[in-house]
């Protein structure tokens, strides 16, 4: 299904590009978020993680231009500004309606239905967007997520520390919780900088709220209301969410298949970006073959 004309020309009128990529902001609950959008085919809605909205998922979009029209969000609160304060007064937000503005996302691109792609907290809002709005999601990618999110002491500590104490980028304390993210410690490089930069684009008060929100989330039990044809892609030494973990996950979803990037980390999509890449370009493929 290719975006309709309509919305194509709009995005074609834009001339507001970020990094080469066509943007448009739209309103979701009150709130402006960015879209961007590049390549051409059939459409794939990328949701980010944690932190760093689309911008930190742009080397994975770039490698999937080539097969798909790839748009990707970042999700409410990536544009807030105003430190720890940011937490004091602000409605409280669930999954549930980040799962919601995924849906909206789709339908504002004039979509009846896409394909999803969503990764780390993208990925728990992917599997809820599945199941609460199963209209909108016509195939399922997941990586570093679950159905039920496990809190852990490091969890508890990052979520503390974010919520009452200004961090710079490039404190103790942050470079060892951004190791977590790679299979091994990262050498000092590029990749390592692009990657702490697009993260501290987000305020650390829109990370601690954010896990907070993964606190509450479990779909376990809903996880049989996904039709849409799933696969799940782990790193085989992801240190926030066990691949076998994400295996269970699949094993859990109807007709799911499962793919592990062997020596890939949390943030694999990135490092093994190209292997990534191929695994969602095989179960898209795969899936327009059988229809």
């Amino acid at each position: 299904m290719r975006l309709a004309l309509k919305w194509r020309s709009a995005w074609e009128m834009d001339s507001g590009g970020c990094d080469g990529v066509g943007c448009e902001q739209i309103d979701l609950g009150g709130e402006w978020v960015e879209v961007a959008r590049l390549g051409h085919g059939e459409p794939l809605v990328v949701v980010p993680g944690l932190a760093g909205g689309w911008r930190l998922v742009l080397p994975l979009l770039k490698k999937l231009a080539r097969d798909f029209e790839v748009f990707a969000y970042s999700p409410r609160g990536d544009r807030a500004s105003g430190g720890l304060a940011q937490l004091e007064g602000r409605p409280v937000r669930e999954l549930a309606d980040h799962a919601r503005d995924l849906a909206s996302v789709i339908e504002h691109l004039g979509l009846e239905c896409s394909s999803v792609l969503g990764v780390s907290f993208g990925g728990a809002i992917a599997l809820e967007a599945a199941v609460e709005h199963p209209h909108r999601v016509s195939s399922l990618v997941v990586s570093g997520a679950e159905a039920r999110f496990r809190s852990t002491l490091g969890a508890k500590i990052a979520r503390r520390v974010l919520e009452r104490f200004p961090l710079p980028a490039d404190s103790l304390f942050v470079n060892q919780f951004l190791n977590l993210l790679y299979a091994k410690r990262p050498e000092p490089g590029p990749l390592v900088d692009f990657v702490v930069d697009r993260i501290w684009e987000t305020e650390q008060s829109v990370m601690a709220e954010r896990l907070a929100q993964l606190e509450t989330f479990d779909v376990s039990d809903r996880l049989w209301r996904i039709d849409a044809p799933t696969l799940v892609i782990a790193g085989g030494r992801d240190a926030i969410v066990p691949a076998a973990r994400q295996r269970g996950l699949a094993d859990e979803i109807t007709g799911a298949r499962f793919e592990q990037v062997a020596d890939a980390g949390h943030i694999g999509f990135l490092t093994h970006r190209d292997e990534f890449a191929r695994s969602v370009v095989r179960h898209l493929s795969a899936i327009r073959t059988a229809v």
